[in-house]
C-alpha cells in the first residue's frame, strides 16, 4: 500500500512539472530557445546592455536567446512577466534597479515581491548618477551646495526623470541626508531635465552620466560629483557624494539578471557561469562604459542580498515622502 502511494505522488509530481528540480534534467538543459525578457524599451540602456550578452550566450549554450522588451508601467511588465513564467530556465530577466526596488513599491497592489518571486542569477552592472548644477550658481563642490541649499530652504529647484524615477528617489535621499528642502520639478525623461537646468528654469539634476557628460563637458552644467559608492571610470576625477562631505552615501543603476522563483539551483549555476562569460566581453565593456557602468559581476547570494537591502531603502524613502504613481 504504501509503495502504491509512493507511485501515485510520483505521478502527481511530474504531473504538475515538478521533476523540473531533478539533477539529471538539468544536465539536457537547454533543449529549445531562452527568452530574455529586458526591462525597459528596445534602444535603452538596458536593451543596449543585453543584446551583446544574448548574442554571447546564443553561441555558449548552443541555442537561441530570444531578446523580449518589456518598457511600461515603469518596468513593472517585465517583472510581472517573469514572476509568472515556469520556473525551467527558459525565461531570464534582465532587470534594473527600478524594476524589483522601486516600481513595485510606487504602487497600491504589488504585482510581485522584488525578494519572494524572482531567483537571483548575477549582478551585471552598476552606475552611479551625477550630480550637476547650472553654472550660474555659485556651489562648487557638494559641501557648498548643501551650505547654499540650507540658506535658501525650498527655494532651489532641481529636476528629475519624473516622479518615482531613480533621479528623483535619489535627489529626495540626498535632500534628506544634507537635511536641505528643494523643490521638485520632474519631467519625461534625464534629456529635458538636464535642458531645463541648463537653461536655468532649475537649478540641479541628478541623473545618469551619459545624460549629463557632453553638458559637463561644454561647461553648460557643472558636475559636483557621482552618487555611487565609488568614482565612475567616465569622470575619474569626479569625487562621491559620500567623499564629499556625506559619509556612507550611495545611489546606483544597476543592471541584473534573475530567474522566476524555484528555478533549480543546477539552472541558475548554469545560468550564472555563462553570463560571467557573456558579460565580459568587448561589446558589454563598450555599452557598459556608454552608460557610464562598471562591469560588476556577482553570483546569486550577493545579488541577493543587493536586492534585499535596496528594496528596503528604497520603500522607506517612498513610503515616508508620500511618492507614489497610483
Amino acid at each position: 500500500m504504501r509503495h502504491g502511494l509512493i507511485l501515485i505522488g510520483a505521478s502527481i509530481a511530474a504531473a504538475f512539472g515538478f521533476v523540473a528540480s531533478d539533477p539529471s534534467w538539468s544536465q539536457t538543459y537547454p533543449v529549445k530557445p531562452i527568452r530574455l525578457i529586458v526591462a525597459g524599451p528596445a534602444g535603452g540602456g538596458n536593451d543596449i546592455i543585453a543584446r551583446p550578452i544574448a548574442q554571447k550566450l546564443s553561441e555558449s549554450m548552443g541555442q537561441q536567446v530570444i531578446v523580449d522588451d518589456r518598457a511600461g508601467a515603469g518596468t513593472l511588465l517585465a517583472g510581472q512577466a517573469t514572476a509568472g513564467a515556469a520556473p525551467d530556465g527558459y525565461t531570464v530577466l534582465m532587470a534594473t534597479i527600478s524594476t524589483l526596488c522601486i516600481s513595485p513599491h510606487l504602487v497600491r497592489k504589488k504585482p510581485y515581491d522584488p525578494v519572494r518571486d524572482f531567483t537571483p542569477i548575477t549582478l551585471v552592472a552598476r552606475a552611479g548618477l551625477m550630480v550637476a548644477v547650472n553654472p550660474a550658481l555659485p556651489a562648487k563642490t557638494i559641501g557648498e551646495l548643501i551650505v547654499l541649499a540650507r540658506s535658501r530652504p525650498g527655494q532651489l529647484a532641481y529636476a528629475s526623470n519624473g516622479a518615482g524615477s531613480l533621479s528623483h528617489l535619489t535627489t529626495e535621499l540626498f535632500s534628506r541626508a544634507a537635511g536641505i528642502t528643494m523643490v521638485h520639478v520632474p519631467y519625461k525623461g534625464g534629456s529635458q531635465a538636464a535642458m531645463d537646468t541648463v537653461g536655468g528654469y532649475t537649478q540641479l539634476v541628478i541623473t545618469a552620466i551619459p545624460t549629463l557628460i557632453a553638458q559637463v563637458r561644454a561647461a553648460r552644467l557643472r558636475a559636483l560629483a557621482v552618487t555611487g559608492s565609488r568614482r565612475s571610470p567616465a569622470m575619474p576625477d569626479l569625487p562621491t557624494v559620500a567623499e564629499s562631505g556625506l559619509p556612507g552615501f550611495e545611489s546606483s543603476q544597476w543592471y541584473a539578471a534573475f530567474a522566476p522563483k524555484n528555478t533549480p539551483t543546477a539552472i541558475v549555476e548554469r545560468l550564472y557561469r555563462e553570463l560571467q562569460k557573456a558579460a565580459d566581453i568587448a561589446a558589454v565593456r563598450a555599452a557598459l562604459s556608454n552608460e557610464g557602468a562598471d562591469l560588476t559581476v556577482t553570483g546569486p547570494q550577493r545579488l541577493g542580498e543587493l536586492v534585499q537591502a535596496d528594496s528596503a531603502k528604497w520603500e522607506k524613502i517612498i513610503r515616508e515622502s508620500g511618492i507614489g504613481l497610483e
